[in-house]
């Protein structure tokens, strides 16, 4: 019988019922098919104790701040900014394109967010300036997964919750794999520049540099609130995330003004986001719990150890299978679906949960701009009306630089572990 609960949750899904629905309703089914049904009646405990978590109170909050900024005109202040450290290189407004993308990673921490923010701006312009039309749609959505690296992040917050890990500590080890990202990104447009001769932006075409760092020091001053206030112990981030959203609606007064209707529409859309991950949250508890009972997170550990796994082989043969979840389900559905069973066996075998933490929730956001189902991708082609196809064709060569960076990650933990271990928030290596 357990044979029929893929099979109902695939119909469901097919019928286009909402996934949250699907994981709920196939994990009422497994419960009947194990004969486990009498474990229901513990169900509500369950979901309860795996949303009243405190670090998770600070995601809608940083939700709302996003919504505020993007609403507020700072993406205009800070595109303005990177055209003029930037905008002068070749291919100029590539480059500025990745640089607002690490601007915004300080600001939103949702990729989706970047993505559709800079593919209403940035794409025409490049198109207007003669890139083609794919390349900027690849490029737009390569780099906006930067934002849920660099702090604040969404889903890192998200991954805390889950694993008890120190939502600090995250925050502060996505930072330099942020960096790093945005270097790659940058010499991938530098060669596609050099070898496809994009222009650059002429003396007259970028804004002066003083008066734009001036004008846009409400926007980069938000990001300092919030990664400077959680490392110092001045707050915590659900604090920090109540304080952003204040700043960021005096931002937005600064800029363009944030109107009653406006504020509305980030709160109800804040409303929207949030509402879903704790709809997906309550559905994945409910199978967590299934799993739990019925010892899965201890078979795997046993398969791992009769295949004779090392540490090395498991991380992975882990990130293969979270690469190909991030290519079909959305990171808040693959985090909560596969970490709870994947990363004790990898903590059980010496991994650090801070860099497992910042592999996994990389991994996932390249997914994001991975065929079939990449959202970012989704939200690009949308927006500036690209075929989704061609779009994933000029993603590839970005998609495998991000991967590439992926595997320098998993080498090397100390790119993620140098700054929370200087804040003594991770032990010595």
């Amino acid at each position: 019988m357990i044979a029929l609960v893929p099979a109902v949750a695939l119909v469901l899904l097919v019928s286009g019922l909402a996934l949250a629905y699907v994981i709920g309703a196939s994990a009422v089914l497994a419960f009947v098919a194990v004969d486990k049904t009498r474990y229901l009646a513990i169900l509500p405990q369950q979901i309860f104790s795996k949303i009243d978590v405190f670090a998770l109170m600070s995601m809608p909050l940083f939700i709302l701040t996003g919504e505020i900024m993007n609403r507020g005109g700072v993406t205009r202040v800070l595109i303005d900014l990177s055209m003029a450290l930037v905008g002068r290189l070749r291919g100029g407004l590539g480059h500025v394109n990745i640089m607002t993308s690490v601007f915004f990673a300080g600001i939103s921490g949702s990729a989706v967010a970047d993505a559709a923010a800079l593919s209403n701006t940035l794409v025409p312009a490049m198109r207007e300036r003669g890139y083609s039309e794919t390349y900027a749609g690849a490029v737009t959505a390569a780099s906006s997964i930067i934002g849920p690296i660099v702090p604040p992040s969404i889903i890192l917050i998200f991954y805390g919750a889950l694993m008890q890990t120190s939502v600090t500590a995250l925050f502060l080890a996505g930072i330099l794999p942020g960096l790093l990202l945005a270097a790659a990104l940058f010499a991938v447009n530098a060669y596609y520049a050099w070898r496809d001769d994009h222009p650059r932006m002429a003396k007259g075409e970028t804004p002066p540099l003083l008066p734009t760092i001036v004008r846009s020091a409400p926007a980069l001053f938000l990001p300092i609130i919030i990664v400077g206030g959680i490392v110092f112990g001045w707050m915590t981030p659900t604090e920090a995330a109540a304080i952003a959203v204040i700043a960021a609606a005096f931002a937005g007064s600064f800029y363009e003004g944030l109107s009653i209707s406006g504020l509305l529409a980030c709160l109800k859309r804040t409303a929207m986001l949030s509402g879903s991950i704790f709809m997906i949250i309550t559905a994945v508890a409910a199978l967590g719990h299934l799993g739990a009972l019925e010892r899965l997170p201890e078979a795997i550990s046993a398969t791992v150890t009769s295949l004779g796994l090392g540490p090395v082989e498991y991380m992975i043969a882990m990130n293969l299978i979270f690469i190909l979840a991030g290519m079909v389900l959305d990171v808040p559905v693959a985090l909560a679906l596969l970490v709870p069973l994947l990363a004790p066996v990898a903590l059980a075998q010496g991994a650090d949960p801070v860099h497992l933490g910042i592999v996994i929730c990389f991994n996932l956001c390249v997914g994001l701009v991975s065929p079939p189902l990449g959202g970012a991708l989704l939200v690009v082609s949308t927006v500036t009306k690209t075929n989704y196809w061609r779009l994933a064709r000029a993603v590839i060569p970005f998609v495998l630089v991000e991967i590439v960076v992926l595997a320098i990650l998993i080498a090397v933990p100390a790119i993620s572990l140098t700054i929370p271990r200087a804040f003594g928030l991770v032990g010595a290596s």
